[in-house]
């Protein structure tokens, strides 16, 4: 069977599903989860399988009904594109599992069923258009399909504090979405198509002025969704106040899908580009001043939120330098990212249940109490630190390589920043260790009626991996001295689904090798145009 026909399955797939779920309802809780774990894993492997082929015999097009460009709709998966169709199922398949371990655990009251699951895979749809879409509307419309779900995901327990939160990303995101649409409408009114490989050649044809206005549209949107700085104020306010597996999604995936598009239309639509030295500046800030708010936290859910903006920058700054080392170590980058910080966010997730709350003046003792939860942890912040020999710390290297290669005095202070962003990178990290892992706790941990305590009683599944006792019942743990009570059970399930996170992860420094053969091939790809161009108009 020739793979091009299965780009339309990770799109189609999640929304039939999700329809699905909204008939079945609440009755049948783990037929809902037995759907939404099926489809995740054959989208994962359409992706693997969509991967291989763009690798191996180029990009992969599909035109809906068959129509020709530029009236039908075109798929494309070229080696970008798979790849971080595979990262992103790979991720939300792990966060699904996460996700499903909670709704045990807590009877579904933080996720729950009848609104989660459905928004979850429409979620997961969106992201999969935008990474699949070959023209700039359906490219909008993925991201429509993908912040409609959002905005349900984000609110869910309509507490006040998600209220809020959702009220900030909902106007921003509104913002952005009409942004978005005022320069697709300059665009076709400017070249009379939006397929991607058309405007690659017929922007070629406009005058500078003309194309840089364009340029400037959409990178002031992209930006926006992407969350770089000085257009990422809104990020660290909205992501803390989910559930953790929404935060973990939308701090893994949301952002990158901005980052994928910025990197598409830079090097499809506007190769050598006249913005190099504004979008150093921009990687510079977004490095320097994100790290600075990471470093400035107490809350670990806002000091990761910071890292996210900071680590943005290291993306855009391989996309700057518009070399093919550069383009390589973004790509690398992203992928690393994607998993290290959703990650992250879901040993976050585990801390909470843990320690009762993610404020770290009031966490302690974390590395006695559950030894387990500090080793998931200490492994992906070395990681997004950049500590060698793992994945953060080649994917830095990449990029740092590229930058001196390149030569220029921007290049050079960027080289730097990126430096001293891994340092303080590091810095942040080692104190949310000490504060909530290593040092002994404080007196009132877990004292104040803030512990979230599991209840067994739905699932077997739900008892404690790293302790004797069982779910439900507290434990006390003695700590210099002293005798507290902590939330005694993380359920297996979540558990399970982080440490195959934290594989992943790991697995990125195994299969260096390859993988970074890959992101160079990919440069290659998407540098070139060619191979894109040809296989999509060809058609």
């Amino acid at each position: 069977m020739n793979a091009s026909a299965l780009l339309p399955l990770p799109v189609v797939l999640p929304l039939f599903a999700a329809g699905l779920k909204l008939a079945v309802g609440l009755r049948l809780p783990r037929v809902q989860r037995f759907i939404s774990a099926a489809v995740l894993s054959v989208v994962l492997a359409a992706s693997v399988t969509l991967l291989v082929a763009a690798d191996r015999d180029g990009p992969q097009v599909m035109h809906a009904g068959g129509w020709p460009v530029p009236i039908g709709i075109a798929l494309v998966a070229d080696r970008l594109s798979a790849l971080m169709l595979v990262v992103s199922s790979a991720v939300t398949l792990c966060v699904l599992v996460y996700s499903i371990g909670q709704g045990m655990a807590d009877r579904d009251e933080a996720t729950p069923l009848s609104v989660f699951h459905p928004a979850y895979l429409i979620l997961v749809a969106g992201v999969s258009d935008t990474f699949l879409s070959g023209d700039l509307f359906n490219l909008y419309v993925g991201f429509e399909i993908m912040l409609t779900a959002s905005y349900v995901l984000l609110t869910l327990g309509g507490t006040a504090a998600r209220i809020r939160a959702g009220a900030t990303y909902i106007v921003v995101s509104l913002l952005s979405s009409v942004l978005f649409l005022v320069a697709i409408g300059m665009v076709y009114a400017a070249t009379g198509t939006m397929n991607l490989a058309q405007l690659s050649v017929r922007l070629a044809d406009l005058p500078a002025g003309i194309r840089l206005v364009l340029q400037l549209a959409l990178l002031t949107v992209f930006g926006i969704k992407a969350a770089v700085f000085p257009l990422a104020a809104w990020l660290p306010d909205s992501y803390p106040t989910a559930p953790a597996p929404v935060t973990a999604v939308f701090a893994g995936l949301l952002t990158k899908v901005g980052v994928y598009s910025i990197l598409r239309t830079q090097t499809l639509l506007f190769p050598g580009t006249r913005l190099a030295e504004p979008l150093m500046l921009i990687a510079l800030l977004s490095m320097v001043v994100g790290i600075l708010g990471a470093v400035a936290q107490t809350d670990l859910k806002r000091l990761l939120s910071f890292t996210l903006v900071s680590h943005i920058g290291y993306m855009v700054f391989g996309i700057a330098l518009a070399s093919r080392g550069g383009v390589a170590g973004a790509v690398f980058y992203v992928a690393h990212h994607i998993t290290v910080q959703t990650t992250l966010f879901l040993v976050t997730g585990l801390v909470e249940r843990r320690g009762g709350t993610t404020d770290l003046q009031r966490l302690g003792g974390l590395a006695r109490i559950s030894p387990l939860l500090a080793a998931i942890f200490f492994v992906p912040a070395m990681n997004l630190a950049g500590i060698p020999p793992l994945s953060g710390f080649l994917g830095k290297l990449g990029l740092l390589r590229a930058g001196v290669a390149d030569g220029g005095v921007w290049a050079y202070v960027l080289v730097g920043g990126g430096v001293l962003t891994s340092l303080l990178t590091l810095y942040a990290l080692i104190k949310v260790w000490n504060l909530a892992f290593w040092r002994a706790a404080p007196p009132d941990l877990c004292e104040d009626g803030t512990v979230l305590e599991t209840d067994d009683s739905d699932d077997q599944d739900d008892a404690d991996e790293d302790t004797l006792m069982p779910a439900g019942r507290p434990e006390s743990a003695s700590l210099s001295g002293r005798s507290i009570t902590t939330t005694a059970a993380l359920p297996r399930t979540m558990l399970a689904a982080t440490m195959a996170l934290v594989a992943l992860g790991l697995a990125y420094t195994v299969l260096a090798g390859p993988l970074t053969g890959l992101a160079d091939r990919a440069a290659g790809e998407l540098l070139s145009r060619t191979p894109y161009v040809q296989a999509v108009l060809a058609r």
